[in-house]
């Protein structure tokens, strides 16, 4: 069974909606799963900005300008909530902050799509979750991403005098389905320009940020979801990115219960932006919290 329901409401059909103010307590201990057992998992988008961020530094703009935190965008990284276990998709460049803001005090694995600046930029604020929890951190990828990322943060991987300055990490390459602390991850190849990235489902959920092309194979994946969060940069084309008409082509065809447009510039406008979008599909923001079972 599978669901997406409201956090700290009623059960609803549709996702939506809480945020940082109604964050679940993370200090929950981790138990064993019984194999095959459904669990309930809370998916936090920390951040929904494009690699600028927004307000991006030297523009005023509407929406740089706005006063409404909707419109205030971190660049993109997202959680996973579930007994007691926490999983981190993406380090993005302000994590530290997104960190603080989510009460994130626990984090167990971390799942990257790729390895551009905006996505793990903030690796190194996960090293005191290696002091914490005494052991080096699980992290999944693509191959080409990890070699990446050990060659742009070599420090970490090169022997030096230990003093707790660097982060503990355990690279392992994905590239198929993987049961991490009980929850079934299924990785979701797409291209982003020329470079393969990931998404990732999780029970009905999938999230798949940073793409222009998603292969018919990986368009299977992604079939009977509750919700669907997807890259939708802006109005205009771009060579790398679904653009507003394209993601919502892509969700025409898919027919996701709920989907939240990620990845956004300043070109979008909260309200708006969901002013002229179909019923059942919205813009995504920093804080967003949503209850699925998986």
């Amino acid at each position: 069974m599978n669901r997406i329901c409201e956090v700290g409401t009623t059960m609803l059909s549709l996702p939506i909606v809480s945020s940082w103010l109604s964050c679940p307590s993370c200090s929950v201990s981790p138990r064993p799963l019984t194999p095959g057992e459904n669990m309930d998992v809370t998916f936090t988008l920390l951040g929904t900005g494009t690699s600028h961020g927004v307000p991006v530094l030297a523009c005023h703009c509407p929406v740089c300008t706005s006063p409404d935190p909707r419109n205030h965008r971190f660049r993109c990284s997202a959680l996973l909530r579930f007994d007691g276990r926490t999983i981190l998709i993406d380090t993005a460049t302000e994590l530290r902050l997104q960190g603080i803001r989510a009460g994130l005090d626990r984090l167990d694995a971390i799942l990257f799509t790729h390895s551009h600046a905006d996505h793990i930029g903030g690796l190194d604020d996960v090293r005191v979750f290696s002091e914490l929890q005494g052991q080096p951190l699980p992290c999944y990828g693509r191959s080409d991403c990890l070699e990446d990322i050990e060659r742009r943060f070599d420090y970490i991987f090169e022997q030096t005098p230990w003093g707790g300055g660097k982060p503990r990490l355990d690279l392992t390459p994905i590239d198929g389905p993987r049961t991490i602390f009980g929850l079934e991850i299924q990785p979701v190849p797409v291209f982003h320009g020329s470079l393969g990235v990931l998404g990732f489902r999780f029970g009905n959920a999938a999230y798949v940020t940073d793409c222009n092309r998603i292969p018919e194979s990986s368009m299977e994946l992604l079939r009977g979801l509750d919700l669907l969060v997807l890259d939708a940069l802006r109005w205009k084309p771009h060579p790398t990115h679904f653009n507003v008409e394209q993601a919502l082509e892509i969700i025409d065809r898919l027919r996701p219960a709920r989907c939240y447009l990620t990845h956004t510039t300043h070109d979008l406008e909260y309200t708006a932006t969901n002013a002229v979008l179909p019923q059942g599909v919205e813009l995504a923001y920093d804080g967003l919290m949503l209850e699925v079972m998986a």
